[in-house]
């Protein structure tokens, strides 16, 4: 077992500083959003039928809340990875999200204005580990705030965490034709509880405390799946952003992790060594040689993704006429290749708050087929109110 140790130090002189990001080279476009909601597993009419959303409250397709991160070029980590960390690695450990009246639409431009926030450091399984959070900014080109994402990546040693990988969940689950066809049957509940709801409102006075969200499921996630969503992310096609200069090297990635994921200059070059599917930090994603060595028992799902999965589960159940405005979640496990992702919540209170606004809280989860904790957390819910205040 290595002995590990980690100077944490360089952080520092960055923390409260805003960062460099990339910029679209083309506004958001309708496809943009179509691939986005397909992707992440989202069957919502309104974020990619345009009949559907013509007949909305926005008279259009409109994006989901959870689409602000997509336009960013390190998937919301950017702030939660700065400083040297000599030979760590990085994986995401949670989201806490903000959420304005604004919407996303075909045509607009968004930025993302990114500043480090703070970082503790623990012991873990991996060693001393770095609890690293950064601010994200997202808004469009009139200025109008569309959502603030502090985002929580842990950095460790990447030898460690090779050093402590289960190699007994090497193995993909074994579904049976049988399995699959009763797990589309449960799926397809969620699709239709949206179908149900379509441009209905789901009213604030009718939801009550210890209230349970319909059940989401999906997958058996795989390689193909996690390059569906990894594709999805703007910039992980060749050329769609004005890139900036990373060196992953000087934050501290292994050798064989580091390579020149998003590099600029190397895409003029030779684009195949940018991709993040193939070479760089992100290849444990799709590559299960690689997972390993950085603590992963095989291919894995994507941090960003995982808090999409939360807003879009709590949004689509909210409706139309409501949206999520605060939300909180912890990642404690990863989407594995095979497995199957479960969400759950529970309403736990209810109020109108300071502004005026019908507010639901909830508790939500997320799990394997398994029953293991994927991630857990807290949010409120804006919804419609059917009686007038007072």
């Amino acid at each position: 077992m290595t002995t590990t140790t980690l100077d944490f130090s360089d952080i520092d002189r960055y923390l409260g500083k805003t960062m460099d990001f990339s910029t679209l080279r083309e506004p958001i476009a309708a496809n943009d959003i179509r691939r986005w909601a397909h992707a992440m597993h989202y069957p919502n009419l309104l974020h990619f039928d345009p009949d559907f959303a013509a007949a909305s409250r926005w008279g259009g397709l409109v994006a989901p809340q959870s689409f602000a991160i997509a336009c960013d070029d390190g998937h919301g980590a950017g702030p939660a990875c700065v400083g040297l960390i000599p030979e760590s690695h990085l994986l995401f450990g949670g989201d806490e999200w903000w959420f304005h009246d604004t919407p996303v639409v075909p045509g607009d431009r968004i930025t993302n204005e990114r500043i480090p926030f703070d970082y503790t450091v623990k012991n873990t399984g991996f060693g001393p580990t770095c609890f690293q959070r950064g601010d994200n900014f997202y808004r469009n080109q009139h200025g109008a705030d569309i959502a603030r994402q502090r985002s929580t990546s842990i950095r460790y040693s990447a030898a460690a965490g090779g050093e402590n990988v289960r190699i007994d969940d090497a193995d993909e689950p074994d579904w049976s034709d049988e399995d699959i066809a009763a797990l589309e049957e449960r799926k397809f509940k969620w699709i239709d509880m949206l179908h149900r709801l379509g441009h209905g409102a789901r009213w604030w006075d009718d939801v009550s405390i210890g209230d349970q969200l319909p059940e989401r499921v999906f997958g058996p996630h795989s390689v193909a799946s996690f390059t569906t969503e990894w594709r999805a992310y703007i910039v992980n096609t060749w050329g769609t952003m004005n890139l900036r200069k990373n060196d992953l090297r000087a934050l501290g990635f292994t050798e064989e992790m580091a390579g020149h994921e998003n590099d600029p200059d190397m895409l003029k070059v030779n684009p195949e060594l940018t991709d993040g599917a193939y070479y760089g930090p992100s290849r444990g994603h799709l590559f299960p040689k690689y997972a390993r060595r950085i603590g992963m028992p095989r291919s894995y799902g994507y941090g960003a993704s995982m808090g999409a999965w939360v807003t879009d589960y709590l949004a689509g159940w909210a409706g139309e006429h409501g949206a999520v405005v605060h939300s909180i979640a912890n990642y404690r496990g990863p989407a594995l290749s095979g497995d199957i992702t479960i969400q759950t919540a529970e309403v736990t209170g209810k109020e109108i708050d300071g502004e005026g606004r019908p507010l639901i809280a909830v508790k939500h989860r997320m799990e394997n087929q398994k029953g293991v904790l994927m991630c857990g957390g807290t949010a409120e819910i804006r919804l419609p109110r059917r009686t007038p205040a007072g």
